[in-house]
Parts: C-alpha cells; sequence; structure tokens
C-alpha cells in the first residue's frame, strides 16, 4: 500500500481486539513519532506509554473514554515547556509526532484514536507528570475489533487557494 492509500484508509478506531502490541511494533511506532520534525530542533515531548489495566481503567473513566481500558496500549502526548519564547511550538510539534504514529499504527495493522477529552489535573496525578509538561492528547492504540466506514470529507476545491484566500 502507498502511504497515500495508508492515510486515505485510517479511521479512528475504538473497539479493540483484546490482544497486546508486539514491543518491536509499538517501538516502530514511538520511533516514528520520534522522528517528527520540530522547531529548531528542540524536540519537546514526552510520550507515556500505559499497558498496565488497571491505569488504562482509570483513564477509560471519563465521559467518552470507556474504550480506553480495551485498548493494548494508550500512548500520552506530553510536551515540556521551558519558558522560552520557543514553547509557543510545542503544542504542534507533540502533535505532529502523534500524527506520525498514528500513521505509522495504521501501516503496521495497529488503530488508534485520538482523544481529547480527559481532565489534565487528574491524568498528571496518576502518571507522576511534573507541572512544567502539559498533556496535549492521548492516543489509544490495538488491533481493530471494527472496519469504520470513510466519513464524509469537504472537496479538496473548497479548502484550498492558491496564492489568494
Amino acid at each position: 500500500m502507498s502511504l497515500i492509500d495508508i492515510i486515505s484508509s485510517r479511521r479512528s478506531i475504538r473497539r479493540y481486539e483484546p490482544r497486546p502490541i508486539s514491543e518491536e511494533t509499538l517501538k516502530l511506532i514511538l520511533e516514528a513519532g520520534r522522528l517528527a520534525p520540530t522547531a529548531v530542533n528542540r524536540q519537546p515531548w514526552h510520550f507515556i506509554v500505559v499497558t498496565d489495566p488497571k491505569l488504562k481503567e482509570k483513564l477509560s473513566q471519563a465521559r467518552f473514554n470507556q474504550f480506553l481500558k480495551d485498548a493494548a496500549a494508550v500512548i500520552v502526548g506530553c510536551g515540556q515547556y521551558s519558558g522560552s519564547p520557543g514553547d509557543r511550538w510545542v503544542p504542534i510539534d507533540v502533535t505532529i509526532a502523534m500524527e506520525n504514529m498514528v500513521i505509522a499504527a495504521w501501516a503496521l495493522g495497529v488503530g488508534s484514536c485520538w482523544i481529547g477529552a480527559f481532565d489534565e489535573k487528574e491524568v498528571k496525578e496518576l502518571l507522576g507528570i511534573p507541572e512544567n509538561v502539559k498533556i496535549l492528547a492521548l492516543l489509544s492504540m490495538g488491533y481493530p475489533a471494527e472496519k469504520p466506514a470513510q466519513r464524509e470529507k469537504k472537496p479538496l476545491e473548497s479548502i484550498v487557494h492558491y496564492n489568494k484566500f
């Protein structure tokens, strides 16, 4: 499959098979994140890979996150802030790295879903995340137990502009 085919076939997966992701596959997914570009090559990220069933159960208690307990892993994407003007790029840098992981995972047969609904204070306490580190998103990961249909996307002509808006 070409990269464009992988990107166009990717779906958000919320139902997972009850099997773990191999250490080798998980490392490839994380490596894809590590290789992402960052502003001034700061690499302000930290990724917490949660596989402990008790921790996943606690992460799944938010209103829309019940499926997290069934994921093989939950990757918590964090950005470390230094107090410099370059900190404004931290959310973008971490997000690019996490999207690299999403695409790499799909190419390896692993589904994922972006999670933005979480209580940052609770998750920081649960996982021992320092004060100067912000949680930007969570990614559930696992082998898909569902095959969602493609959702409608806006046509390219309605979102792309050349030279002027």
